[in-house]
């Protein structure tokens, strides 16, 4: 599925071919809580990074989160690049040099319609701020960290892929 998206003031757009098309995964790690924070939460999509087309690049900016060393309290820097837009502060997608050949468009920022999950997955929950409460159905999955499940197996799993 060929996926458009933007930023808010439109200096960005960009396209990516997703076979993992369905916003199920919601995330409550503080990274994506306050870098893309919709309800508490940041949702990723899967993509192919090969496929990526941006139009207004030179807009864009990089963050690496920050992460603290849970014995040390050392801080190293994220490999993992999320892309904003600089006038804006729209996110965009994250993509990650250990695995090079996908890019995880932020849903928020995707103006194509999306499908919706038959269930969704609320992961990081451990990290979630205070004063959020879920909205958990009965068929959703609840996880303190990362599940073991990626995002191509749950679509390919529910039969979802595009």
């Amino acid at each position: 599925m060929l996926l458009q998206g933007s930023c808010h003031c439109r200096r960005v757009s960009f396209s990516v071919e997703s076979a993992h098309p369905y916003p199920f995964n919601l995330c409550y790690c503080s990274i994506c809580r306050k870098t893309a924070g919709s309800g508490g939460y940041g949702i990723n999509l899967g993509g192919e990074a090969a496929s990526l087309h941006v139009v207004g690049e030179a807009h864009i900016t990089v963050y690496r989160a920050l992460l603290a060393e849970p014995d040390t309290g050392d801080v190293t820097e994220s490999p993992a690049e999320r892309r904003f837009c600089r006038h804006c502060g729209s996110a965009l997608w994250v993509w990650d040099p250990r695995w090079p050949a996908l890019i995880h468009p932020f849903a928020g920022a995707i103006d194509t319609p999306l499908p919706t999950p038959p269930e969704r997955v609320h992961l990081m929950l451990g990290s979630k701020a205070g004063w959020l409460q879920p909205s958990i159905a009965p068929n959703d999955q609840q996880y303190n960290e990362y599940p073991q499940e990626s995002i191509a197996d749950w679509h390919a799993k529910r039969g979802l892929e595009a």
